[in-house]
């Protein structure tokens, strides 16, 4: 469904001194500098899969999409999407992806809903039948048949939302990206988004590439994670490969029923202390987990413990702070 190879994209900007006379200069005399946004970018998805998007602001993540989609071409490389090649904006190729935005609306504001999706029927010459059940299964599934006539600008942003959802999938396209859906929503909201997608993708089975900040999105969707640093790609694979990064350890928290004082016990585990000290977040390999369980409960007066796998915000806030720690991935 898509196949990247050597995939690059640099942008060419100029510094403009400041003032009036710095003005006069950049007619006559530019310096220009390049920076390279995504580097040898090697990418295949097969066709239904559920692709994670990972890494930090200013990584590439966004620029990756814009080539997905056509919206810019690559500086270098070979990209091939559904059978065309992006670049060329075939009207064909637009009709088989959708690309939603958390940021960007494509519905307009000072006209309700409806009106919105009767225009982008025709854009995409979808007839009558198809359009009347895909309304009715995408309006059940969201949960919006009641908003359709409401103006887009008295709407919540949940609201908008999952009706920018039910534009952008109305044409029933075999690739969709989702850029961000789910940012600034509350927990609720965020909820029904990743249920609808779920739910969408188990019915139609189409290829989704997901970018969010919200690892909860990526946790509870994605089958594959793809991770970009600094424009390149840093690792491919599933969740629990990604989870193992950092190795196979464990978080374990202690509560105390009182204050403890700093004890090189619990330094040898990265011991995060809360509660004014009377309880401790530790990172615990595996192979002494029970070992250091049953130590603590030995040695202090423990009123409650838990045990978790690393989570992935956890893995990924050490990535993001240390990315020479995929070095030893590698």
């Amino acid at each position: 469904m898509l196949e990247a190879k050597d995939l690059s994209k640099s942008f060419k900007t100029y510094k403009k001194k400041e003032g009036f006379l710095g003005s006069i200069q950049s007619l006559f005399s530019r310096e220009y500098t390049t920076k390279t946004a995504v580097d040898s970018f090697d990418l295949s998805i097969n066709k239904g899969e559920i692709i994670g998007l990972l890494g930090p602001n200013g990584a590439g993540k966004t620029t990756l999409m814009k080539m997905f989609t056509g919206i810019i071409v690559p500086t270098k490389g070979k990209l091939k999407i559904a059978g065309h090649h992006p670049q060329d904006r075939q009207n064909e190729f637009k009709k088989k992806i959708a690309l939603v935005m958390g940021q960007k609306s494509q519905l307009w504001w000072d006209i309700p809903a409806m009106d919105s999706l009767l225009l982008i029927q025709k854009y995409y010459e979808i007839s009558e039948s198809q359009f009347k059940k895909r309304m009715e299964l995408m309006g059940d599934l969201l949960g919006v048949n009641d908003l359709l006539n409401i103006h887009v600008r008295k709407l919540s942003l949940g609201e908008r939302m999952k009706l920018e959802l039910m534009a952008s999938l109305l044409h029933d396209p075999e690739i969709i990206f989702l850029d961000e859906p789910t940012i600034g929503l509350d927990l609720v909201a965020q909820d029904n988004i990743r249920k609808f997608i779920k739910d969408y993708h188990k019915e139609n089975k189409p290829t989704i590439i997901l970018t969010s900040h919200y690892m909860a999105d990526v946790a509870e969707l994605c089958e594959r994670l793809v991770l970009i640093i600094g424009g390149q790609k840093r690792f491919d694979g599933d969740l629990l490969e990604f989870q193992n990064i950092l190795g196979t350890s464990k978080k374990v928290s202690f509560q105390f029923e009182e204050q403890q004082n700093t004890n090189s016990y619990f330094d040898q585990y990265n011991p995060i202390w809360e509660e004014n000290h009377k309880s401790v977040t530790l990172e615990v390999p595996a192979s002494d987990l029970n070992n250091t369980i049953s130590k603590v409960l030995s040695d202090y007066q423990v009123s409650g413990v838990q045990t978790e796998k690393m989570p992935i915000e956890y893995v990924m806030k050490k990535l993001m702070d240390n990315p020479n720690l995929l070095n030893t991935h590698d």
